[in-house]
């Protein structure tokens, strides 16, 4: 909900730099240039005060920074799956994507995802999980639980159905199961 007040205080503030002045494609073409001035064919250098060319430069500087944050550094939310009677469960909120978008699970346990949908566009109406050839809608305002085991440990993909947004389900080896691997290794050799 706050990157949604974030993004429409940015696109104010870039709008109100926008229209703080008049521009050249604004003005009258009569205005543009004196009459009887000879018209140059050389560019002409615009002065600017300098501290209009500080505010720019750190605007466009502070922008850059933000995207690679965004692309490069952000961490994507995370979260290990609660156990209740043997089920590994975990509510996934769907609103402008899925928070959690990652969820972490364990091997060969019974996993139910809970999909609470709040965002009323239709590309998120749907929910799919390839891997396990899952695909269910999501009605909104509801919570739809879906339930599947892994069998192998890996990450599985979750979308919405038109593949924009998209999650991770992490599925572990568990403790167990690794102490059984080793133990049935140990009894080949």
């Amino acid at each position: 909900m706050m990157q949604k007040y974030w993004v429409v205080g940015m696109a104010s503030f870039g709008l109100m730099l926008g229209i703080s002045g008049k521009t050249i494609a604004q003005m009258p073409h009569d205005k543009m240039q004196p009459a009887g001035t000879e018209q140059i064919t050389q560019f002409r250098r615009i002065n600017q005060p300098l501290w209009l060319n500080g505010v720019v430069t750190a605007g466009g500087i502070g922008l850059i920074g933000l995207e690679l944050w965004w692309f490069l550094f952000s961490k994507s939310k995370s979260r290990k799956a609660d156990t209740n009677q043997g089920v590994q469960e975990a509510t996934i909120t769907v609103d402008g994507g899925y928070e959690p978008s990652r969820v972490v699970v364990n091997v060969g346990q019974p996993v139910r995802l809970s999909f609470d949908r709040r965002d009323p566009s239709s590309c998120l109406e749907t929910v799919r999980i390839p891997d396990f050839h899952i695909a269910k809608d999501l009605p909104l305002n509801q919570v739809t639980s879906i339930e599947f085991t892994p069998t192998q440990p890996g990450e599985y993909l979750f979308t919405c159905g038109m593949n924009m947004f998209r999650g991770v389900i992490e599925v572990q080896e568990t403790e167990r199961s690794e102490a059984k691997a080793q133990n049935l290794v140990s009894q080949r050799s």
